[in-house]
């Protein structure tokens, strides 16, 4: 998007237009005010028609229009011409005290490859290069330029062999001495000497420039554009002001520094005459530029509010001030500059508050909060798997959660490698400063812990092959060893060998102000899935309104897995009711901590839930042979769908009591401080309304108890998981029971697919999605057609029978966007999602509100519609 892309109005340098017959020159600013467009004056010349009509300074100059750009070859037209661009700058050619030249380019009616080079330097003559050198103080670079218009117009208008040319060049390296040969070759090669009349040397550039259009070259360039063969083009007359070098020169800038996002140009300045393509890395900053950066400021500000986007500006400065000669919206501007501006826009009137929220999309929220590697093009690929958790990092490859906790305490950086984890490694995942893991899924174990860490994760890493005995990886045919060194993108799923540079991670402060404005928008409410104090304050910190899953099994990770080992594993049963006091113990310890943390919101406590084979040891690493024969007997051949969630607390009826005790326990005491979380408690697992009925009395006899020992009655909702297709089917029954759902897409997925969550992305999905079978893994983005519908049956089914009945999502899916502007669509009250997804979520949910105006309608607690 250039200047033109708005209208402009009938401002012009100059009411002065100069007209021959049946030709017309069309000062910079009157195309418009004539009746012109840019399929006449070319892209160049209606974005300064544009620049005009704002108010800024631009290089004083005029359009030959397309349907007579042949005009300016002929002498009557060129001679105009010089007058008018005289006129127009106050300078006259030959002044030896304010020199003055011309410049010549082209432009077609869309931004395009392939036009001619600008023709700068046109009035200069042997006889006044010297004046002109005098002034600039730069003869080089005066004379560089020259040469190259000269060379130019010899092959192209004086028919001078362009071999004779190259030759000339190629043998004369000193820009003067070029020059001198240039001229020479022409006078006794060319169809005539090359003119000293400004006039003629503007008509043979025209003839030149117009020439080379015409060319084979120009005509295939053409061709691999799909452009038009006989596609006309606008010739630009512009005056080429001579100034000292200390205080003139030109370059570019764009308006916003790419590192902070803040309006403050950023560029390269070049003292000299400006030529087509400056030398690469030869130019100066913009705060070396006489008079700074503060020239540039009010152009690029006002550009900024009339193309709403960061802009880039081509420029001259003659004598301290400046003129510009392009400017343009930034085809891909820096993230930061975008967020910056969006807000800035808001702020000053310029947009909406809704409209600044519709420019940040959700993945650019990501990108913002999360480290990113700076590529090169030359590293070291090790592996490609599953990007499980965003964010990048770099460390030393540790086999062990043990090693990773002694290196980490030195403060050494590591990442984790290992075929899988277990409970058992979170310390050492959370010591690490990333993890990577050779099977398993984004809705894992590894993915999950690193998730809810903000931790970058790889998971599902074909061909990796850990040997903790030996101490190496293997990445196919590569080896490395405990030790090296490796870099993790967990947003690509890419592992790298060596140390590779990561750009800090920290959005601007605008980027808050922008989600505040979403959560204004946005209808859909955005909790937390978090565990633990610590996770809540991050969370908290990043816009949850509450937590909607708190996973009890894992405040049993690392060092209180024992806990619930002994539980799971007891002889007998005074040993199961010793046990199961130190487990309530340790959950009062958390559940206090975390509803402290929470404060007065909402906190959705699911109970025990977690497949056997994540508690229980290894083989041969039980504490005796009677608990590894115990161990034995309780794994499963598929402990997904084996003794686990309400199942397990069926048969060991002491562990939901417990833990709710504990529960109940901790909310009397952080409420008797002034702070009342809104506590809700999830049964998990559920298929059989049975199943709720009976869990739900443990609850409720637990509640009974608590306020029996502290004559407190705590307030709360009881509620169940969603995470079965026969409990989405029941979901009227189910609803009897429970005054609010939770949609556990994780498991709802697996269990509609029949797919299994650990495995079948790294074996089946990439060849499904390479098929087209499915777009995008189920376990990444609901799926709407099963998994969806199953949701959406359950939604109308529940309601039906309980209207008021709340409904959220706690699967993973509940930080995707678009799986986010489903839940919404279906009118549910929130979702939850990791606290690193959190900005995430409150942006989806935004643009998902922000979509269309009608939406289905809600119900509060007592079914009324809202």
């Amino acid at each position: 998007m250039s200047v033109t892309d708005r209208e402009a109005g009938p401002l012009a340098q100059s009411d002065t237009a100069f007209a021959t017959p049946g030709r017309i020159l069309v000062p910079y600013g009157q195309g418009r005010s004539r009746g012109l467009a840019a399929d006449e004056l070319g892209a160049h010349g209606a974005a300064m028609d544009g620049l005009v009509a704002l108010g800024l300074p631009v290089v004083p100059g005029l359009t030959v229009p397309a349907g007579a750009s042949a005009s300016l070859c002929e002498a009557d037209t060129a001679e105009a011409a010089v007058e008018l661009v005289e006129q127009l700058a106050g300078r006259h050619i030959g002044d030896p005290a304010r020199p003055l030249l011309l410049r010549l380019s082209a432009s077609a009616p869309t931004e395009i490859a392939g036009l001619p080079p600008d023709l700068a330097c046109l009035g200069l003559t042997p006889a006044r290069a010297d004046a002109a050198c005098a002034v600039i103080g730069r003869a080089d670079a005066l004379y560089d330029v020259w040469a190259a218009t000269v060379r130019m117009i010899a092959e192209y208008a004086l028919d001078v062999p362009g071999a004779v040319l190259d030759d000339a060049v190629l043998d004369t390296p000193g820009p003067r001495e070029r020059v001198e040969v240039l001229l020479a070759l022409a006078a006794e090669h060319g169809s005539r000497p090359f003119p000293d009349d400004p006039a003629q040397q503007l008509a043979l550039a025209a003839r030149a420039l117009l020439a080379r259009w015409d060319s084979p070259r120009a005509r295939r360039s053409r061709r691999s554009q799909r452009l038009p063969a006989d596609l006309a083009l606008a010739l630009h007359v512009q005056a080429l002001r001579i100034g000292p070098a200390d205080h003139s020169g030109y370059g570019t800038a764009v308006s916003r520094d790419p590192e902070t996002g803040r309006l403050a140009p950023r560029g390269s300045f070049f003292r000299g005459v400006r030529r087509s393509a400056p030398p690469p890395h030869t130019g100066e900053p913009l705060d070396r530029l006489a008079g700074g950066t503060a020239l540039l400021e009010h152009s690029l500000l006002t550009l900024e509010r009339h193309l709403r986007a960061p802009v880039t500006v081509d420029f001259e400065v003659r004598d301290d001030e400046i003129s510009l000669l392009a400017a343009s919206a930034q085809p891909r501007p820096p993230l930061r500059a975008s967020v910056c501006l969006a807000a800035d826009l808001a702020r000053d009137g310029a947009i909406g508050h809704e409209e600044a929220v519709r420019r940040i999309t959700p993945a650019q929220v990501q990108e913002l909060l999360h480290p990113q590697l700076r590529l090169t093009g030359t590293e070291e690929l090790l592996v490609k798997g599953l990007p499980a958790s965003p964010g990048a990092a770099t460390g030393v490859v540790v086999l062990s959660s043990g090693r990773a906790l002694e290196l980490a305490a030195d403060g050494t950086r590591v990442v984790l490698v290992a075929a899988e984890t277990t409970p058992a490694d979170v310390p050492g995942m959370l010591a690490s400063a990333a993890v990577l893991t050779g099977s398993g899924g984004i809705a894992s174990h590894a993915a999950v812990v690193a998730r809810g860490a903000g931790k970058p994760a790889v998971c599902g890493a074909e061909g990796l092959r850990v040997d903790v005995a030996a101490g190496t990886v293997r990445f196919g045919e590569r080896l490395v060893r405990e030790g090296d060194p490796v870099s993790l993108d967990g947003r690509t799923g890419a592992v790298y060998a060596g140390t590779l540079s990561v750009s800090v991670a920290g959005p601007p402060p605008e980027l808050s102000t922008l989600l505040e404005w979403a959560d204004g928008a946005r209808r859909l409410g955005v909790r937390v899935n978090a565990d633990t104090a610590a996770e809540v304050d991050t969370a908290l910190a990043l816009g949850a309104e509450g937590v909607g899953l708190c996973r009890t099994e894992h405040q049993f990770l690392g060092d209180r897995l024992p806990l619930i080992r002994r539980v799971l594993l007891a002889a007998d049963p005074a040993a199961r009711d010793e046990a199961m006091s130190g487990l309530e113990r340790a959950q009062h310890e958390d559940f206090r901590a975390l509803l402290a943390a929470v404060g007065n919101r909402p906190v959705t406590v699911r109970l025990l839930d977690a497949p056997l084979h994540e508690f229980l040891p290894a083989p041969g690493q039980a504490l005796d042979a009677a608990e590894e024969q115990r161990a034995a007997e309780l794994r499963e051949a598929n402990p997904m769908l084996g003794l686990r969630g309400v199942r397990l607390a069926l048969l060991h009826e002491r562990l939901y009591p417990a833990q709710a005790e504990a529960l109940f326990t901790a909310w009397t005491e952080v409420a008797a401080t002034g702070v009342r979380p809104a506590l809700e408690v999830m049964i998990p697992l559920v298929s059989l309304p049975e199943e709720l009925a009976a869990a739900a009395a443990y609850v409720r006899g637990a509640a009974d108890a608590v306020t029996a020992r502290t004559g407190v009655e705590v307030p709360y909702r009881l509620g169940t998981m969603i995470e079965t297709p026969r409990a989405a089917l029941l979901a009227g029954e189910l609803a009897e029971h429970a005054e609010f759902f939770s949609f556990g897409t994780n498991d709802l997925t697996q269990l509609t697919y029949g797919f299994s969550r650990d495995d079948v992305e790294r074996q089946v999905l990439a060849d499904y999605q390479e098929r087209g079978f499915l777009t995008a893994s189920p376990f990444a983005r609901l799926d709407p057609h099963g998994v969806g519908a199953l949701i959406a049956l359950a939604v109308e089914r529940a309601r039906r029978v309980r209207p008021g009945i709340k409904l959220g999502v706690c699967g993973e899916h509940g930080g995707d966007p678009e799986s986010i502007a489903f839940c919404d669509d279906l009118g549910l009250d929130y979702v939850s999602c990791s606290a690193h997804r959190v900005p995430v979520a409150r942006m989806a949910a935004a643009h998902s509100a922000l979509r269309e105006p009608e939406r289905p309608q809600r119900y509060d607690d007592s079914g009324s519609a809202r």
